[in-house]
C-alpha cells in the first residue's frame, strides 16, 4: 500500500455511517471518492459535506483508487454487501477491499473469496457504535493480513480502528455477537412492553424492573428512539440469525427481524414515535 498522503479510498456508499467514517479519512489527508450515479440527493449532500470527491460512476471511482494503490471501503445495508462486492470484482479491482458491513462471518468470508479471485486483498471489518462526530468516536474492528495497514489510515481520527488477530470473518463475528446483545435487547424489551400494555400490566412491570433490574425500564423505551433505524436493522437480524444457524446454536433472531420490519415505516420520520405508538405498531398484523 502507498503512503497515506498518496492514498485514495473509494467509499461505497456515503450513508449516515459511511459519510462520517469517510470524513475521518479526509481529516487525515486521504483522498476519498465515491460514485453518485443512481444515488439519492441525501447521499450527495452527505458526501459533499464530508469532503468526499464525486467520480460519478463506479468504474471511475475504482480507477481512482487503483491508480493510487488504494482501497475500497464498503459500508452499505447488509442485503447489498454481496452484490456490491460482485460489482467491484467484475471491474477487476486489485487494491484492498474492506467490507465493513453488518453481515455474518460466513458472508464476510464469501465476499473475501470473491474479491480475492479478481485480484484484490480482503480486509474484514465490523463497526461498533454511532457515526463519529467531532465529539464522539466509533470503533472499526479489522481482521485479515492487511488489517494493521488499514487501521493505520485512521490513526488520530474519530474512527478508532482496531486490528484484530485472526483471519477474515473475525471482525464480522465480533460485530454479530455485539449487535446480537445490543440490538437484540432493544427488540426484546420493546415487545415485552408491547405485551405488558396489551395486558394492562405496564405500570407494575416498570416498577418491578426498577427494583430488580435498575436501568432496564429506561432501556425499554429505546426501541422508540431507534425506530428510524429499524428498516436497516431487520436485515442485520437476519445476518445474526444466519451466524447462529451456521454454528448450530438455536436463536430467535428471525423474530427480531420481523419486529424491526414492523417499524420500517419510521425510516424518514423527523421526530421519533412515542413508546406507546411503537407498542401499538408491533401488535399490528403486517400488511
Amino acid at each position: 500500500m502507498t503512503d497515506d498522503g498518496d492514498m485514495t479510498v473509494a467509499l461505497l456508499h456515503p450513508g449516515e455511517m459511511g459519510a462520517a467514517v469517510g470524513a475521518c479519512l479526509v481529516s487525515r489527508g486521504i483522498r476519498v471518492v465515491w460514485a453518485s450515479q443512481n444515488r439519492s440527493a441525501a447521499s450527495r449532500k452527505r458526501a459533499c459535506e464530508a469532503g468526499i470527491e464525486d467520480c460519478q460512476t463506479l468504474d471511475r471511482a475504482l480507477a481512482a483508487a487503483s491508480e493510487a494503490g488504494g482501497a475500497v471501503l464498503s459500508i452499505c445495508v447488509p442485503s447489498g454487501a454481496l452484490n456490491l462486492a460482485r460489482e467491484v470484482a467484475s471491474c477487476h479491482f486489485r487494491g484492498t477491499y474492506i467490507d465493513a458491513n453488518a453481515i455474518s462471518p460466513d458472508h464476510a468470508r464469501e465476499i473475501g473469496r470473491l474479491v480475492e479471485q479478481s485480484g484484490a486483498t480482503f480486509v474484514d471489518g465490523g463497526i461498533l457504535g454511532l457515526p463519529p462526530t467531532p465529539t464522539r468516536t466509533v470503533r472499526l474492528y479489522l481482521s485479515g493480513s492487511q488489517a494493521p495497514a488499514i487501521a493505520a489510515l485512521f490513526k488520530g481520527s474519530q474512527t478508532e480502528a482496531i486490528a484484530m488477530e485472526g483471519a477474515p470473518g473475525a471482525a464480522s463475528a465480533l460485530k454479530v455477537c455485539y449487535a446480537a446483545w445490543n440490538k437484540g435487547e432493544t427488540a426484546l424489551l420493546g415487545i415485552i412492553r408491547s405485551l405488558a400494555r396489551y395486558e394492562g400490566v405496564d405500570e407494575p412491570l416498570l416498577k418491578e424492573l426498577d427494583i430488580s433490574h435498575p436501568g432496564a425500564a429506561k432501556r425499554s423505551d429505546q426501541i422508540a428512539t431507534r425506530a428510524f433505524k429499524a428498516w436497516r436493522w431487520a436485515g442485520e437480524m437476519e445476518e445474526i440469525a444466519a451466524s447462529f444457524d451456521a454454528a448450530n446454536i438455536p436463536s430467535g433472531f428471525l423474530a427480531n427481524a420481523e419486529i424491526y420490519r414492523r417499524l420500517a415505516d419510521y425510516k424518514d420520520c423527523p421526530e421519533p414515535p412515542s413508546s406507546e405508538e411503537v407498542s401499538a405498531r408491533l401488535r399490528r398484523n403486517p400488511q
